[in-house]
């Protein structure tokens, strides 16, 4: 929030001391801050609050039981959080918007304003926000960006008695981040027979637990579906935090023109069960999500261009939220060029989305022996990749029906 938009509406003070609502510190920007969370709401940075307004307020705020701290060391960017208790949050949240009315109409003039939304009902269910005993929790965490961890999942990390996480030196670094003192214990693919017992045993006592990935949303490609899957089957609460995923940013982002994709994950190593995946899953009239690691991504390429043809368009996403963050839509016949020509590009980690293939039609199976010789024509200087963009420019067909003709010509007779 800028300093100039920090002031505070006239008479909106002397509102709120009367009605015990905290005022907001300065109209729509407060209100962005004032979200209420598990018991405890957190804002921005301490700069983003008035501190005079804050102190000025304090009083009106105790009327309604509500409570306001500044927390050092542990805000977003090294900054201080302003932490306010959950009656306070809604105050802030729901007063700018009367703000307004009240600078145009005095407290005195017998017109009471309605505050929907600071109810003493709902200030209670905002209260329970906290970790419930007994349940086991999902928690999605940032894929790079530490600002895209959600309040709830600040909460949940913040009250329950155990976390289990797939590389606990990561998550110590994110837990640190948000003031979270309570250690993690590891839990990743070779070992999470052995800690689903342990979770199982610390869910039985009543004690709370929260399982997070390395990033993004667990059991995606990730450890967490054995762990689930024994939670669910010994009767215990699973309760999913939604947030960031890979999968979801990359598919947003990509401009498919399939109406549904296939997540596939990570395709197999060996090159036989690979070829076996794509040509099960090549034939369907879908878009299909990879995901994959760096030291693979130029083979797992040249795969995908050898099964599904150099004319699928490609969405290449690296580094999702990241400083080098790269989205890209090139042909696959055209990807290992475009990886060649800059090394950073096989750097950080990637989603990959093959768009679904064009929709077959009349000119899939009826030949044209006027455009089949030029087509003939055209292959003795082209690539029949070349050819069949050529071609589909200047008929209007589909690349891939006229590259599948183009392979047919090329084949001797």
């Amino acid at each position: 929030m800028s300093t100039a938009s920090r002031g505070r509406v006239p008479g909106s003070a002397a509102c709120a001391a009367g009605s015990g609502i905290a005022s907001p510190a300065g109209g729509a920007g407060a209100a962005a801050t004032g979200e209420a969370g598990a018991g405890w709401g957190v804002g921005e940075t301490a700069g983003d609050v008035d501190s005079a307004a804050v102190a000025g307020d304090t009083a009106a705020a105790a009327g309604a039981g509500a409570r306001v701290a500044a927390v050092p060391a542990v805000g977003f960017g090294g900054e201080p959080l302003v932490v306010a208790h959950a009656a306070t949050h809604n105050a802030l949240a729901t007063a700018s918007a009367s703000d307004a009315i009240a600078e145009a109409k005095p407290c005195g003039s017998g017109d009471r304003i309605e505050r929907p939304g600071v109810a003493a009902d709902e200030a209670a269910e905002s209260a329970v926000q906290g970790a419930q005993p007994g349940a086991l929790y999902v928690v999605a965490t940032p894929l790079g960006n530490l600002r895209d961890l959600t309040f709830r999942a600040v909460d949940v990390l913040r009250t329950v008695d155990r976390i289990f996480a797939e590389d606990t030196r990561v998550t110590a670094t994110l837990l640190a981040h948000i003031g979270v003192t309570t250690r993690p214990v590891a839990l990743h693919a070779h070992n999470e027979a052995s800690r689903t017992a342990q979770v199982l045993a610390a869910l039985d006592v009543g004690q709370s637990v929260a399982f997070v990935s390395d990033a993004g949303t667990p059991a995606i490609s990730d450890p967490g579906a054995r762990l689930v899957r024994a939670v669910r089957d010994a009767g215990r609460t699973v309760i999913p935090v939604p947030g960031p995923s890979a999968l979801a940013a990359a598919v947003s982002v990509a401009g498919l023109s399939a109406e549904r994709f296939l997540f596939v994950g990570f395709l197999p190593a060996q090159a036989k069960a690979r070829r076996e995946l794509l040509d099960d899953f090549g034939r369907l009239p879908v878009a299909l999500v990879f995901f994959e690691a760096p030291h693979r991504v130029r083979e797992t390429v040249a795969a995908l261009a050898q099964a599904l043809g150099p004319l699928r368009t490609l969405v290449v996403a690296r580094e999702i939220t990241k400083r080098f963050e790269e989205i890209a839509r090139i042909d696959l016949g055209d990807a290992d060029a475009w990886f060649a020509a800059d090394a950073n590009r096989e750097r950080g980690e990637f989603v990959l989305i093959v768009d679904a293939p064009p929709p077959r039609g009349r000119d899939a199976e009826t030949p044209d022996p006027g455009v089949d010789a030029w087509m003939r024509a055209l292959l003795r200087e082209l690539a029949p990749s070349a050819v069949a963009r050529v071609a589909a420019i200047a008929t209007g067909r589909s690349r891939d029906a006229l590259y599948a003709r183009v392979l047919a010509l090329k084949e001797p007779r």
